[in-house]
């Protein structure tokens, strides 16, 4: 079964060359195909994104190659995309949050833990220098998945059921996150009831009252309606999201060089284009929402406190894994 992408990118690729569509019904078989995957839909950030690093490899790799990316959730969500990557079966590439890693590198969460990022200036600095070098070489000693860069940019609120606006509301809020041990040590410390759900399972979650919400940012609360079941959203800004595009080590060690270098350097630019892309589209996405009624917004009373609350949090959290000096570049940085 060939995508509507896969297609477009053989014509484009066909076009480079200047060869004629016909001649490559032919020569598909000597092609190398990358095969990604994305949850959302063509809308989404994480979607543009990997679209515009298939056509940066394209552009910088002067061999034959083909990308199918499989959209909407086709191949699965990422706990399965994260097996996949390290078998080196049905996927390449793909975007993931570091919190969906961590059975294979426990490090990797660290990266996007909550309260972590004072603003965006701090998590592009960060994220546009060396300073989480030893987490993506965990990754790929301990789980075979290389990262090639980073993507992310939104900020991460509290959307639920009722209306949450102070400590007294939060305290034992019944919520979802990330299955990191740290994503669940966070919200305990400032009063919540987390719980690790299945991704593909919180909607129904919310409805039938196993939870009362979840964190998200805009781009995923609109592209799978979470609104329709947590219309409530909190501006806890407690996540500015680390995203990295990651490719299977397997896969990636039977690839030429020159296509590896193309995909490295790809990798690095289709980054900056979807840390860009997400952090503008962000507060666009919010608005569009609460415009059209489908969220109320409301900001969260001393939200100073909540930083407060989690610091010895992150701190043991960093201690426990060693990772102390690297919290501290991260803070420094």
């Amino acid at each position: 079964m060939m995508t509507l992408h896969r297609h477009l990118k053989k014509i484009a690729k066909a076009t480079l060359v200047g060869a004629a569509f016909a001649a490559l019904a032919t020569s598909a078989n000597a092609d190398t195909t990358l095969r990604g995957a994305s949850m959302f839909d063509e809308q989404h950030a994480f979607t543009k994104t990997l679209m515009k690093f298939d056509e940066l490899v394209g552009q910088y790799y002067s061999g034959d190659v083909t990308f199918d990316l499989r959209l909407n959730g086709e191949l699965g969500v990422e706990k399965d995309y994260v097996t996949f990557l390290n078998q080196g079966v049905a996927i390449d590439y793909t975007i993931l949050a570091p919190s969906n890693m961590a059975r294979f590198a426990p490090s990797i969460p660290l990266m996007d833990m909550p309260f972590l990022f004072r603003d965006l200036d701090h998590w592009n600095a960060v994220l546009s220098s060396n300073v989480l070098a030893p987490l993506e070489k965990e990754l790929s000693e301990k789980a075979d998945i290389v990262i090639v860069g980073y993507a992310g940019g939104g900020t991460r609120n509290l959307i639920s059921s009722e209306k949450i606006s102070n400590m007294q509301e939060l305290a034992g809020h019944k919520m979802r996150v990330m299955g990191a041990p740290i994503q669940a040590q966070v919200f305990n410390a400032i009063g919540a009831a987390p719980s690790a759900i299945s991704y593909n399972e919180v909607y129904n979650a919310i409805q039938t009252g196993v939870v009362n919400g979840l964190e998200n940012e805009a781009a995923s609360i609109q592209n799978l309606k979470f609104y329709e079941v947590a219309p409530y959203l909190t501006k806890t800004a407690h996540s500015i999201t680390v995203r990295p595009i990651v490719f299977s080590g397997k896969s990636y060690r039977k690839l030429p060089k020159d296509l590896q270098a193309a995909i490295m350097k790809a990798g690095k630019e289709a980054g900056n284009y979807g840390r860009e892309l997400e952090s503008r589209e962000d507060a666009i996405k919010l608005k569009q929402m609460a415009d059209a009624g489908q969220i109320m917004v409301s900001d969260f009373a001393n939200r100073e406190k909540l930083l407060e609350m989690v610091k010895p949090v992150q701190d043991n959290y960093a201690a426990s894994l060693n990772a102390t000096d690297l919290l501290t570049a991260i803070r420094n940085k």
